[in-house]
């Protein structure tokens, strides 16, 4: 569940701290998802960083009736991501899209990653790997947008420094 805490400021345009913080939060949950724990270990130091509740609220209260809406529909099916290879598996893409929000565009470009983080919380949550799939598959397009995003700056920049 604190896979979807993490990533649901990231469903809405919020401004850059926001993913950054998240992004960096979600990297050590996957990490230790990927070393086989089953309790999160949060460093200090990251939890004392704070965000703006009113932020946090506006959030939760927006992507909340989503988030119910797929608990509705979930069940338990693709039983793979319940194995330990399977979790192990799913922290390696959930670090992948820990590393998206990192480089994420602003305002906008956290969207298809803060989702994609939100199902394959909610999918590891409710034991449903299609819930868990769709969010992989929308984890793929937000790297492929948050990438496209560096590529993009890294050459304007080079066009710059050319001139």
């Amino acid at each position: 569940m604190l896979v979807v805490v993490l990533a649901l400021p990231n469903c809405l345009p919020m401004p850059p701290p926001i993913p950054l913080i998240s992004g960096l939060l979600l990297g050590f949950v996957a990490i230790q998802i990927i070393l086989g724990l089953h309790t999160p270990w949060l460093p200090p130091r990251l939890l004392a960083k704070t965000v703006a509740r009113a932020d946090v609220a506006k959030a939760v209260d927006r992507a909340l009736p989503a988030v119910r809406r797929l608990e509705h529909i979930s069940r338990t099916r693709l039983a793979v991501f319940n194995t330990p290879i399977g979790m192990r598996a799913t922290g390696v893409i959930l670090l992948v899209i820990a590393l998206g929000l990192l480089a994420a565009p602003p305002f906008v470009g956290q969207i298809p990653l803060g989702f994609a983080a939100c199902l394959v919380g909610l999918g590891l949550v409710e034991r449903d790997g299609a819930i868990a799939g769709v969010g992989i598959a929308f984890g793929a397009l937000g790297v492929a947008l948050s990438f496209s995003f560096v590529v993009a700056i890294v050459s304007g920049i080079e066009a710059l420094a050319g001139s």
